[in-house]
Parts: C-alpha cells; structure tokens; sequence
C-alpha cells in the first residue's frame, strides 16, 4: 500500500482529493499539512488521518509519502516541487493552474529538466467515465476524421481555461499546437487575491495544429452556458466534430451524433467527479510502480497547455498571431492590467 499525503487542505478541492481514497485500492491517505492548525485538525478529524504537520517539509522528512497531493495557490507551486526534489518525493499531483505567466512557466519548465519526481496536473475530468467513453469513441474512429474541436468553460482561464484545453488534447492525443490566435478583455480577475488566479475576465483563443486542425476555445461570461444556474463554475464543455459525425460532453450531459444516429442523456457531475480523481490518483500511483505507464496529464503536457494560454494574453497584448510554442515575456500580468 502507497503511502499518500495532502498538502493544503483548508480549501474545498482537498476534500475531494480525500474522498476518492474510498475508490483507490492500492493507496492511503496517511498524512496531510496546511498552515492553519484549526484546519488541519478539522480536516483531519473528517478523514480520519491522524499524521498532521503544519509544515509540509518536516511532512516529507518525518514521512516519506509516496505521493503528494499540492493543492496550494500558484504562486508556491515550484517551491513544493523543488522541496519534493529535494526529500526524494517519488510523485506529486498538483492542482491546476500549474503557472500564472511567463515567469513561473519558465521556472517549472527549467525545473524538469533534471528533476526526478515525477509530476502530473489535476484534470480530473479526464477520467470521468463519461468523458473516458467519449474520448474512446473518437480515439477509435467513430466519428470519422476530426475537423474541429470546440472547448469552453465559465470561469477565467486560471480557474477552468487548463481543464478546457487539456480537454482539446484528450480528444486529440496526437496533436501537436503551433499557432494561437487570442483576444481578452476585463480586469476583476487580474485583482489580487488569495487563491493568486489571475486571468483576464474572458479570453477566446482559435489554436493550429501541425495536423491541419483547428480549435476554439472560450472562456468567461462569453462562454456558452449549460445550464441556467447562475454559478460560474459548472460550465465546462467539448465537442469535437469529425467527417462522420460528433461527441458532445458538458458537466452535465452527453450527446453523439454519428452516421445520423443520435443519442444523449445526462449525469451527475458530483459523482462522476469522485470517480474521476479516483482514476487519476490510480493511474499516478501506476506511473509510481511502473515507469512505461507515463501518466497521461504529465508536467510536459501541461506545461504544454500552459504555453497556448500565454500564446493568449501575447496575441491579445500584439494583436498578431503567436507560433506556438514560444518564449514568453516576464510580466504579461501587469501588461494585461494596464492594457486593458
């Protein structure tokens, strides 16, 4: 049995994290550290871990977890990963974002050059079976040749934009971005917070692959909405579109239309979403045991993705059409905080 631990827990997405342990076979939650003493024993006392640090260091030490979940802002993102390094963290899963713009981008990038833990984003979604079962009817051929996938999401490009673009990837594994065409505008999300998302309000994006395909991606009030609900945050969707037909997922319904034929129907999000980051955790701790099983949202892919959302924010800032990938500018933030 895996020995597993939670850095950051005093936020909603670790109790997720928690959850799907009642789903994961080979792993245990063993430890969790966050700052906050009067969380960390909250949470504690909820998940029946009882190994508690407010120091995530003397965690790795004392510990020596297999797998570590990150889920902390932003901004101590490399800090975690170069202190795992250093511990001889076998693995980590962090929570998305992985970077906020071209200087932390650059820095993790840097990092993996001769790092050795091995590291994955936390796109669970991926795993949803639902999302699984359209992601293999497309892999398989069924709706022909791809010719356009379309991804959007409510919230900022910091909150969902990663989720929605690792969503275009899945449905096309093979596909390698080379040019980005972006626009962007607002400002309430560039203000400074806690959690340190900052993103312009809404972004669109048109992305080139080397294949000849091409995608769109939304995000922010302009995004389609799925339901009627007012919250910002349940309002991820895809569709790809090929020579024999389509898939069509969102956070709460499916449709395909191949060869004419059409069928949808609908799911709850909550309890795909559990079974999800079971999935994840499970293919992470393989990746742990099994160098050939490379987990299918590794670092290099994400930082990948990442590299198109700042492709984003410089096409907006140059008006101009940016190829992928590229070396971005330091403080494309501020830049967007001026500009717009």
């Amino acid at each position: 049995m895996l020995k597993c631990a939670i850095i950051g827990v005093s936020g909603g997405r670790a109790r997720g994290l928690a959850e799907a342990y009642q789903h994961i076979t080979h792993g245990k939650l063993a430890a969790i550290s966050t700052r906050t003493e009067e969380n960390l024993h909250a949470f504690g006392d909820t998940f029946d871990v009882n190994t508690r640090y407010v120091d995530y260091r003397e965690m790795f030490e004392k510990e020596q977890p297999d797998l570590v979940h990150v889920n902390t802002p932003p901004s101590v993102r490399l800090e975690v990963f170069e202190a795992a390094e250093n511990a001889g963290v076998p693995a980590v899963l962090v929570e998305k974002p992985i970077a906020i713009q071209g200087e932390d981008w650059r820095a993790i990038k840097n990092f993996t050059t001769t790092a050795k833990t091995k590291i994955a984003v936390n796109h669970q979604l991926h795993f949803h079976p639902r999302r699984q079962h359209l992601q293999n009817i497309v892999q398989e051929g069924k709706i022909g040749d791809i010719r356009f996938i379309e991804a959007s999401c409510g919230m900022n490009l910091a909150y969902q934009g990663t989720h929605a673009l690792q969503a275009i990837a899945a449905f096309h594994p093979d596909g390698l971005p080379i040019k980005i065409m972006g626009q962007a505008s607002g400002t309430d999300g560039l203000e400074d917070t806690p959690k340190k998302h900052f993103a312009p309000d809404q972004c669109i994006g048109a992305i080139e692959y080397a294949d000849g395909l091409r995608a769109q991606l939304i995000s922010g009030p302009f995004a389609p909405r799925v339901t009627n609900e007012d919250r910002t945050n349940v309002h991820k969707r895809i569709a790809a579109y090929g020579t024999r037909g389509y898939v069509h997922w969102t956070m709460w319904s499916w449709e395909t239309g191949i060869d004419g034929h059409i069928e949808r129907g609908t799911h709850e999000y909550p309890d795909e979403d559990i079974l999800g980051q079971a999935a994840m955790t499970d293919a992470m701790l393989q990746w742990i045991e099994n160098d050939a099983k490379v987990h299918p949202l590794n670092l290099d892919l994400a930082l990948r993705d990442f590299n198109i959302i700042l492709g984003i924010y410089t096409s907006a800032l140059e008006h101009r059409p940016v190829e992928l990938p590229f070396n971005p500018a330091d403080n494309l933030i501020d830049a967007l905080r001026t500009r717009l």
